[in-house]
């Protein structure tokens, strides 16, 4: 190891800290449409995706896996947002059930680190790069002159 990726190891860590003192408090949810149909408009894939992700990410506390009847992005079954109270709020579309459920457990981990919930850009699996509905910040950000709230 030379000087410079020492260097550089260091300013990850520091990073690291930084994003853990402004981590997401309250809990995390996910919420999963149930009423996702497939292209089709026959098959309700929904269901489907919400007991894959429920059984993926478990019963604690400070994640909870709930079902909700619409999230009105219905041209990009299945749908799923991952939101906190002081967090971003994330919605995906497009997923499938064997590839999304894995993508979003990796994603709801760097969630509950990542700044705010702002999970950068690499950290996101492809199908939630490809999936991306929306980035909503969150409802504390400053009006004023969109930095971070104090």
């Amino acid at each position: 190891m030379d000087r410079e990726d020492a260097d550089q190891n260091s300013a990850d860590l520091a990073l690291i800290g930084v994003a853990r003192a402004n981590a997401p408090t309250g809990p995390i949810l996910v919420s999963v449409c149930i009423t996702c149909k497939a292209a089709d408009g026959a098959t309700v894939v929904g269901p489907d995706m919400f007991e894959s992700v429920k059984a993926a990410i478990g019963t604690s506390g400070y994640v909870q896996v709930r079902p909700v009847q619409c999230l009105s992005v219905c041209k990009r079954p299945a749908t799923v947002a991952v939101t906190s109270v002081d967090g971003y709020t994330f919605l995906f579309g497009d997923l499938q059930t064997d590839s999304g459920t894995a993508a979003l457990v990796s994603f709801v981990k760097s969630y509950q680190k990542s700044d705010y919930g702002l999970v950068p850009w690499r950290e996101r699996a492809d199908v939630l790069r490809k999936g991306m509905v929306a980035r909503v910040p969150p409802m504390r950000w400053s009006p004023d002159d969109g930095s971070a709230p104090k």
